[in-house]
């Protein structure tokens, strides 16, 4: 015998449900809980709790737990919160390019960048965004902050129109365009044992039998001839810059996020002649061509680079 059919509410097709529904339950995920989303959606946290429930029911199934054990998605939320953000970034795409044949550039651009840029004194975002601001008034910038994995998972699944991130291998379904080379010393802290110690002692293998604080989207092999070990991991530069000042570990930083603290002898660059290496920055976008917004996005940022910057104070 055939199983019963699905019931007409368990077929609802996606015309069905609420989109403003589902913003709100991208928001509610984005804040990672109902009280932290209130003044993103302007919405008591009632109000934000009766929305959920209408979507739940609309969709037939739980998307979320809340309560004394905390916010998390459950499986079928992860799904739904997964295909939902296919569909606004379809949604984007659709509206940007009806906005492109009428002529005028409206709608949102969604763009990521890796954190620790704003001490970068070639890239000069903050006059890039006002640049972008002039040639694109109508255009609504967002803009947000993440780890390279999750920037480059936003490209392929629709979420960032655009994002300036460290090149890696890999990327067959995005386009890059280089835009700076960022130098990554070694470093550590005011309290580590190597802190004191001449550079002329300071060896391969004496770095290798130091905790090592990487980077989680960094592949856990030799760099620079010296086979670290790895006892922390973090995906932010600040994270990584706490770890080092703690004066357990040893890592690298950008050279420009690191002087001020080299400048209060707060850190140390170790081996500067043998460990560094440069890290190539690109702004990627998706396969497909990138909308209007997001080229006016980028040549704002190469045309706002420094031609000649100030050195850095780092040793």
């Amino acid at each position: 015998m055939d199983p019963t059919p699905p019931s007409p509410a368990r077929r609802r097709t996606l015309a069905d449900i609420d989109l403003r529904l589902l913003r709100v339950f991208a928001e509610i995920v984005h804040a990672n809980g109902f009280s932290a989303a209130q003044e993103a959606l302007g919405m008591t946290q009632a109000t934000i709790s009766a929305h959920m429930r209408h979507l739940e029911d609309r969709l037939d199934m739980r998307l979320c737990e809340r309560g004394r054990g905390g916010f998390y998605l459950t499986e079928e939320g992860r799904q739904v919160h997964s295909a939902m953000r296919d569909l606004f970034g379809s949604i984007d795409r659709f509206q940007n390019a009806v906005s492109e044949a009428q002529g005028e550039l409206s709608g949102d651009l969604s763009f990521g960048t890796v954190d620790a840029m704003f001490t970068n004194r070639r890239l000069k975002l903050d006059r890039a965004f006002a640049r972008f601001a002039e040639l694109a008034p109508q255009v609504r910038l967002r803009i947000d902050i993440a780890a390279p994995q999750v920037l480059a998972q936003g490209i392929l699944n629709g979420r960032y129109h655009a994002a300036l991130m460290p090149a890696t291998a890999g990327r067959d379904q995005m386009q890059a365009m280089d835009v700076f080379e960022e130098r990554q010393n070694l470093y550590c802290g005011a309290r580590h044992p190597l802190f004191a110690v001449d550079d002329r002692e300071v060896t391969e293998a004496v770095l290798a039998r130091q905790a090592f604080a990487g980077r989680s989207y960094m592949a856990q092999g030799p760099i620079c001839g010296v086979d670290f070990d790895w006892r922390a991991e973090a995906a932010h530069m600040e994270s990584t810059l706490l770890l080092i000042l703690s004066g357990a570990y040893i890592g690298f930083l950008p050279d420009h996020y690191a002087a001020p603290e080299v400048k209060t002898a707060r850190l140390r660059i170790l081996a500067a002649d043998r460990v560094t290496f440069n890290d190539v920055f690109q702004i990627v976008y998706p396969r497909n061509r990138p909308s209007r917004a997001a080229s006016l996005l980028a040549e704002a940022i190469l045309s706002c680079q420094a031609s000649d910057p100030a050195p850095l104070a780092d040793g």
